[in-house]
């Protein structure tokens, strides 16, 4: 019989009816016991589709709850350090929504704190689960394009209007689309090839009134190869999502994992059959030549599924398995953003350090 760990979430905006709550459930030995809610709308909506979890309206009803195990970080970006640090005080293990912290001395800060305390900490970097994305992953460890020398990865959206009532579209910490989605592309490249040489980056706001940047291109530069990452607000007609080159050939994805699509079109895991397996139309070329063989094709697409991550936590919890989002993986990624932001000012290269 598996331990039960219980399960506190703080947050019930889209992130956390989206992204955790639905994961938290699909998860065996995790018990979603409570919700941290305010407004009416997310807490009639919390009551409804996870009835077995009590929501309450503040943190301390999480935090100073002795069966309380795991905290989850759910909400704005500007409140997860302090939200993270009080948890972690209170005795509990934490999962921090991305962007981990908004600065990499308070994700130092908070990996200490854990460390003393003895706790779990991690941060929800869950497009490691995408089924793009660990195809990629396949694609570089399997070596089928010979030496990589070029990736790049873009993120793109439309939006040409500034959404209104949203802090993410304010001039607050935090804020904008190089924490957002860059926090994303940045995390997948440094778990694929480490800790760049240098960081160069463009880092702009393109839509008319915009507070926040709406753009970026990030290059991160490594002996013998550089990642390009790109996102931005106003792509209508998206490029590919992946492209690799290699001295052996080249792999090109179009399309984004399904699983996101799903989740806001209210399906979800538990209830969903062949949840994360990508259509065939989305499937990724590879044109290469293996083994003096030539090859160019379809590669079938691996299958995501973000709950492969609260798997993880909660077989870490238990010392059954190690953390595959470690902190100090999650400082390098606020690290590259925080010398993305100063390379754009300074339209140079700055050293990773």
């Amino acid at each position: 019989m598996s331990k039960t760990i219980n399960v506190g979430l703080i947050g019930f905006g889209m992130s956390g009816r989206i992204f955790h709550a639905p994961f938290i459930s699909n998860t065996t030995g995790l018990q979603l016991k409570k919700i941290k809610a305010n407004r009416p709308e997310s807490v009639a909506l919390a009551r409804q589709r996870f009835p077995e979890a009590e929501v309450v309206p503040q943190e301390q009803d999480i935090f100073g709850d002795e069966r309380i195990d795991l905290v989850v970080v759910a909400s704005a970006n500007p409140t997860h350090y302090k939200l993270a640090k009080a948890a972690l005080e209170a005795g509990k293990h934490v999962l921090v929504d991305k962007p981990f912290t908004i600065t990499s001395a308070e994700a130092e800060e908070l990996t200490a704190l854990a460390v003393r305390q003895q706790k779990i900490l991690t941060v929800y970097q869950n497009r490691r689960w995408d089924s793009d994305f660990k195809t990629v992953q396949k694609v570089v460890q399997a070596g089928l394009l010979g030496e990589l020398v070029e990736y790049e990865a873009h993120f793109d959206r439309y939006r040409n209007e500034i959404k209104p009532n949203t802090w993410k579209e304010e001039d607050l910490p935090g804020a904008g689309i190089l924490y957002d989605l860059g926090s994303h592309l940045i995390d997948q490249a440094l778990y694929l090839f480490g800790e760049p040489l240098e960081v160069y980056a463009d880092v702009k706001a393109q839509r008319q009134h915009s507070q926040v940047p709406d753009y970026f291109e990030v290059v991160l530069y490594y002996e013998r190869m550089k990642a390009i990452l790109k996102a931005g607000m106003l792509v209508r007609e998206n490029g590919p999502h992946f492209i690799l080159h290699g001295s052996e050939g080249s792999f090109v994805k179009y399309g984004m994992d399904v699983q996101e699509e799903h989740l806001k079109a209210g399906r979800f895991p538990a209830e969903t059959q062949n949840w994360g397996m990508e259509p065939e139309r989305l499937w990724g070329l590879l044109h290469t030549t293996m083994n003096g063989m030539h090859y160019k094709g379809k590669l079938t697409s691996e299958t995501g599924d973000y709950t492969g991550l609260y798997q993880n936590v909660y077989k870490a919890i238990l010392g059954q398995e190690e953390l595959v989002v470690k902190p100090q993986q999650a400082r390098s990624t606020i690290r590259v953003i925080e010398l993305a932001m100063q390379s754009s000012k300074e339209k140079r290269r700055i050293s990773f350090k």
